[in-house]
């Protein structure tokens, strides 16, 4: 696995229109990683797809409804299966964090690379998503100079608002991370 051109060589492209530029002179430093599921608890990653390039049917199921207006994206997806689809090169700001701080810095997207891992807060996560996360978070660190504290949950990151990627997320199979949970 190598990154080329801020894309994972090995990864499916898949590209989103919900981007935009860094600031300027903005140094990635920080990885969030996330969890979802289209409809919540389900496992379709057609769904994730359509929701990252402004496709999903709000008609489709009524969690669509919610969220069929809303403009996100993240860099990378990790199936259940440990497949990777990347939306967004990590040049770039994806959409993935919302309203967001890590210490003391607002707007987390500036400076972030979001990773999406198939799955919710009430199922565990997959050992290949894992092993997959792991090769992923190692090429990250090295590409961008991460430091390695420098890997959190969507829940660090914005805490009155989020949970994922969960408490069923188990920290301690990452070679890396928040405080090392």
């Amino acid at each position: 696995m190598n990154i080329s051109n801020h894309i994972i060589d090995d990864a499916r492209f898949i590209a989103s229109p919900n981007y935009d530029s860094r600031p300027k002179k903005t140094p990635i430093n920080l990885i969030i990683l996330h969890a979802i599921s289209m409809p919540a608890g389900e496992y379709v990653t057609e769904n994730i797809v359509k929701l990252f390039n402004n496709e999903l049917n709000p008609n489709g199921h009524p969690d669509f409804k919610a969220v069929s207006g809303l403009k996100v994206s993240s860099h990378l997806l990790i199936t259940r299966s440990g497949s990777v689809l990347q939306f967004v090169p990590f040049n770039k700001r994806a959409w993935h964090a919302g309203i967001s701080v890590f210490e003391e810095q607002e707007n987390c997207n500036d400076f972030s690379i979001g990773i999406e891992l198939e799955g919710c807060d009430d199922d565990i996560f997959e050992e290949i998503q894992y092993e997959v996360l792991n090769s992923i978070l190692d090429l990250l660190k090295k590409e961008y100079s991460i430091p390695r504290k420098n890997i959190v949950g969507h829940q660090h990151v914005a805490p009155d608002r989020k949970t994922d990627p969960g408490p069923n997320f188990d920290w301690s199979k990452i070679n890396s991370g928040y405080l090392d949970q």
